[in-house]
């Protein structure tokens, strides 16, 4: 493919974590399909690039490029709703905070979510973005049709009883197969979740770690290196009315505390790394019980300002607290400057060809190193803990996998290179963190 040779351009572009930065000849943000449609089929004919470009909030290299970068953020908001059936069509750059707004209000909802709600649909779904619930899979799960614009510049629809496999392959594609510009959601009733934070000893969350993920609709827990206390967060659904917190509470808890002085301690770690161990022992001790009850989609959201990298890998279920006691292991007796919290979710199996739950249930680890430090030697040397258990990468988070090493990893590897091959030859959807852990 011919590779674009711009010397210069006054386009600028960076993720949400300001660590992945480019320079496209053209950002184009298209008016309606017709703008997209004609883009699209100039950049193929003339041997160009093309990457989507949502909100940032990947930490991997995907929307990357010199060449045409595409903002889709005009095929946005609620095109179609059934409420009987729970199916709504949005545009693919709707954002997630305003589609939950929407869903609301129409007295729907998604059955699960993410932690963050900045992101645009078609972003979600395409790095297989997912919340926890071990009898819940990921965002991409939820999608029961798709409308992308693929490399020739056709539009194309897909859904589960005409193009199965092809539907399959774009829940997850990480850009690959085209821009998509509308989405079918199976939404679920509007429903209020009961959420309880409440710190324990480590070694009892591990110990019960199948039982807590059983036992509650929502699972999950953070803890920090250097300690032996994790907090743990349960959702469960309830009849109980929302109470929603105060704007004081909130702004106390999230902008304050969490947000404001944990970026302070992160920012004083980044510059003094000794004090890390004693900062994050400090910070397990000040873990704190809470409950609240509200709407699920403003349960499921956290506020978040602080910058950073992660990687995140998606292990078999059973294997996540051994997995997650060598990780810490290898941090401690390395002594890795690392002050952010490790998060560990549960998620069900699912059948999107690239995901990285695909037909098992999975444990996800997250590990995050503030913005500015050094990551990349520590994330490499988790990864290879990772790599033992045949983990899969979030395909929007760090990792150093190629093609190579993840083909063997996806069962579905050669069927998804199938219909990339027929939706974009040319692989004009492309980049370098794409044909990394793809192919050229």
């Amino acid at each position: 493919m011919k590779k674009p040779t711009k010397k210069h351009s006054a386009n600028s572009w960076s993720n949400w974590a300001g660590a992945q930065t480019c320079h496209p000849d053209l950002i184009l943000r298209p008016s309606g399909l017709g703008e997209l449609t004609e883009a699209v089929g100039a950049a193929a004919a003339r041997g160009g690039q093309v990457t989507a470009a949502a909100s940032g909030h990947s930490f991997s290299g995907a929307a990357l490029t010199e060449d045409l970068m595409i903002d889709a953020g005009n095929f946005s908001g609620v095109i179609e709703a059934d409420r009987s059936s729970g199916l709504v069509k949005v545009g693919g750059g709707t954002v997630l905070s305003d589609l939950n707004r929407e869903l609301d209000r129409l007295g729907l909802a998604m059955p699960n979510l993410g932690d963050i709600d900045t992101q645009t649909i078609s972003g979600a779904i395409s790095t297989g973005t997912h919340g926890t619930g071990a009898d819940l899979p990921n965002i991409p799960a939820q999608v029961v049709a798709i409308d992308l614009v693929t490399g020739d510049g056709q539009i194309r629809h897909l859904d589960a009883e005409a193009t199965p496999d092809e539907l399959r392959a774009a829940r997850i594609a990480i850009g690959s197969l085209g821009v998509i510009t509308a989405v079918t959601l199976q939404t679920v009733p509007a429903f209020n979740l009961h959420r309880v934070d409440s710190p324990m000893e480590l070694d009892d969350v591990l110990a019960n770690f199948h039982e807590l993920a059983a036992d509650n609709t929502h699972f999950e827990f953070f803890l920090f290196p250097y300690t032996r206390k994790a907090l743990t967060i349960r959702r469960n659904r309830t009849s109980r009315p929302a109470a929603p917190r105060s704007r004081f509470e909130s702004y106390l808890s999230d902008v304050v505390l969490e947000n404001g002085i944990g970026d302070i301690a992160l920012r004083w770690s980044g510059r003094v790394p000794a004090s890390i161990p004693k900062l994050a022992r400090f910070s397990g001790l000040v873990m704190s019980q809470a409950e609240r009850v509200d709407a699920s989609h403003r349960v499921f959201a956290n506020y978040r300002t602080i910058r950073f990298n992660e990687m995140e890998y998606a292990l078999p279920r059973e294997a996540g607290p051994e997995a997650l006691g060598r990780v810490l292991d290898l941090i401690e007796s390395e002594r890795f400057p690392i002050g952010m919290p490790i998060e560990c979710r549960v998620v069900a199996g699912d059948d999107a060809l690239l995901s990285p739950a695909y037909e098992r249930p999975s444990t996800y680890l997250a590990v995050h190193q503030y913005r500015g430090m050094e990551f990349a030697p520590y994330f490499e040397a988790i990864e290879e803990i990772f790599d033992s258990y045949d983990g899969r990468p979030h395909w929007g988070k760090r990792n150093t996998q190629t093609a190579a090493t993840l083909a063997p990893r996806y069962p579905e590897w050669e069927r998804f290179q199938k219909v990339r091959q027929k939706f974009d030859p040319n692989h004009i959807f492309s980049n370098e963190y794409i044909r990394k852990i793809l192919g050229d």
